[in-house]
């Protein structure tokens, strides 16, 4: 095989006509590769990603051949997928106000170009899910937040409008069975691409950890940071450091490790119902 592309997280490889997508223990804060590994987190972000494509197939196609014809060193941990021409847009859906959009929202009132209700809060749940692109910055630098009609000059008004209504609809049907989990997904970030047909198919990871806010719904509250499931963990734990977010980031202790790994388990599990 021939390594086209070795992410912050993912390797990418070709394989004939085909990419094996692999996802490492890498981890990354605030676009930065951390020294320090998660053990299982490669696996886990692959098989509740492959889960959630089953839950999502009847609102779009995405990129899975097969979770299992994968080279064995892969094994659970890679996906072959069908190559696309990847659109140059993060979409992403907000549901509360929380990160980089409540910081957005705290300077200017709205998030994205999308005018937001005065008053709201960290952690506030939004009057309806919202629809927050950002750029798709180069290695080593930042995405940006971008209006809508930003995205309509990148990839057309009929595309963007398309890109907005999947990434909304990804949002709300994972919210909807995460809350029968007794989970409430924040925000998400999807990576869609053009098949030859000019089909947007979904690819990369989907509801995972790493490219969502889980936070457990029994203990939200608007008005405070929530516990999370996902990497924000490591992100505030990184912050509280004192850390300047260039490279090298810091060490990760041990016992973050553990409260991490064991935090991406519990979050597979009880959105899956599957044990670990």
């Amino acid at each position: 095989m021939e390594l086209l592309h070795s992410g912050k997280v993912r390797d990418l490889y070709a394989d004939g006509d085909d990419l094996i997508l692999v996802a490492s223990d890498r981890v990354s804060v605030y676009d930065v590769i951390l020294p320090t590994p998660i053990p299982d987190k490669g696996r886990i972000l692959t098989q509740l990603s492959v889960w959630w494509f089953d839950q999502l197939g009847d609102l779009l196609p995405n990129h899975v051949i097969s979770a299992t014809d994968v080279p064995p060193e892969f094994a659970g941990r890679a996906i072959r997928c069908r190559r696309l021409q990847m659109v140059p847009v993060e979409c992403v859906a907000r549901g509360y106000l929380t990160g980089g959009g409540l910081t957005e929202y705290r300077a200017t009132g709205s998030v994205s170009g999308v005018s937001l209700p005065a008053g709201l809060d960290e952690a506030s749940r939004l009057p309806e899910p919202i629809f927050t692109p950002s750029t798709k910055a180069p290695a080593g630098q930042h995405d940006e937040p971008i209006s809508f009609s930003a995205v309509v000059e990148t990839v057309g008004a009929e595309t963007a409008e398309r890109l907005r209504e999947i990434t909304l609809g990804v949002y709300e049907r994972g919210a909807t069975l995460a809350a029968e989990r007794g989970i409430i997904i924040a925000d998400t970030k999807i990576e869609l691409g053009w098949a030859p047909d000019g089909t947007l198919v979904l690819a990369d990871e989907v509801l995972t950890p790493d490219s969502s806010r889980f936070w457990p719904a029994d203990s939200w509250q608007p008005g405070r940071p929530a516990f999370s499931f996902d990497k924000q963990f490591v992100r505030d734990w990184a912050a509280g450091t004192g850390w300047d977010k260039r490279a090298p980031g810091p060490e990760l202790p041990d016992d973050m490790v553990e409260r991490t790994r064991a935090r991406y388990v519990e979050i597979y599990e009880r959105l899956t119902g599957k044990p670990w």
